[in-house]
């Protein structure tokens, strides 16, 4: 099937409108009618060549949500009409020993959304800046939100699991104190989720002005990075810290703010390496620098849910298919509240 899309033929080129395939359903695939999809900072650097690799024509987009439109006949777990979530994979090996435990993120194998290589034409994934997507069942997520919240859900499978998954694996919740660093499409969901779970929350940003609206997400506490004496306020105050910030910067500033056997880790991906921190600071207090993926498919649904329980969705900004290289442009410039979401019945040019 020929369907509309929105990417780019080549790093140095804007993003245009695309005619582009899908497959039909297999025995056990989904048809997805998607409704909107969400704005990643990875989707930015992918589609300009900013990480090795990319594959042109290049699609972005790993931040789904719509409505079925057709299965396969051996789908069991879902129906026509019903919504749904597409996040950061399509597929994955399914039975190593990352499968078998639900972490398909971290297969081998693991087959991205987009820019990664499939059987499909035109030889690698093409993501959800499109009007359809179809996806093997075991990749598809259930929506139990409002439909009128629909559009706010899109960034939760991508910056809601990738910050969720952290806050669950290093136990977040009432007794600890939780860091966020970085106030931004992950670090608002950071926020929110933290708090939910009943930590208390420390904002970290670099901006005075976000005091407020850091509060209002659900924080605590908000310490304006930039200012070492409010810094210094905070050493060894820290559980943990979600580090979302997707540039390089000093690490060792953060590492000082962990308590004994506190943990940093790191969600944010800059294209150059951060500076190598000191060893001193993480062998001194027993702390540990780690990272994180998104999330495994059964950890994806059970944040989904735990998101629609507390009435938790993303704040976002929607725009037309056509005013995504505009939205590059202001997401290079932290214009954004926290997330751009395509409404894409635009992407026909209605």
């Amino acid at each position: 099937m020929t369907i509309k899309a929105y990417g780019a033929h080549a790093a140095d080129q804007a993003l245009v409108s695309l005619d582009i395939t899908r497959r039909a359903p297999g025995a056990k695939d989904v048809r997805i009618d998607i409704a909107f999809c969400g704005v990643c900072h990875s989707d930015l650097h992918t589609v300009r060549g900013e990480w090795a690799g990319t594959l042109y024509p290049c699609v972005p987009g790993h931040e789904i949500v719509g409505r079925v439109s057709a299965i396969g006949e051996q789908v069991a777990g879902f129906k026509v009409g019903d919504l749904v979530g597409v996040g950061c994979m399509v597929d994955s090996c399914k039975h190593c020993a990352e499968c078998d435990d639900g972490l398909e993120n971290y297969c081998d194998h693991m087959t991205g959304t987009y820019n990664f290589p499939t059987a499909d034409a035109p030889g690698h994934t093409l993501g959800g800046y499109a009007e359809q997507i179809v996806v093997h069942e075991r990749y598809v997520l259930k929506v139990r939100h409002p439909e009128q919240q629909l559009a706010a859900v899109a960034p939760l499978l991508c910056a809601g699991i990738t910050t969720y998954s952290p806050l669950r694996h290093w136990k977040a919740g009432p007794g600890k104190t939780v860091g966020i660093v970085g106030i931004g499409g992950l670090g608002h969901m950071g926020i929110k989720l933290a708090h939910a779970m009943g930590a208390r929350v420390v904002a970290f940003t670099t901006s005075a002005s976000k005091r407020e609206a850091a509060k209002a997400l659900g924080a605590d506490e908000v310490v304006v990075s930039s200012d070492a004496a409010d810094m210094a306020r905070h050493a060894a105050s820290l559980d943990l810290i979600i580090n979302t910030v997707a540039a390089p910067h000093d690490l060792d500033r953060f590492l000082t703010l962990l308590k004994r056997d506190g943990t940093m880790t790191l969600v944010g991906v800059p294209a150059e390496p951060h500076p190598a921190p000191a060893v001193f600071n993480l062998v001194g207090k027993r702390r540990s620098l780690a990272g994180s993926m998104i999330g495994g498919i059964p950890e994806t649904q059970e944040m989904l849910d735990f998101c629609a329980e507390h009435g938790i969705v993303a704040d976002i900004e929607m725009i037309r298919a056509d005013e995504i290289n505009q939205a590059y442009e202001r997401m290079l410039k932290g214009d954004v509240k926290y997330r751009f979401v395509i409404d894409s019945s635009t992407l026909a040019g209605k």
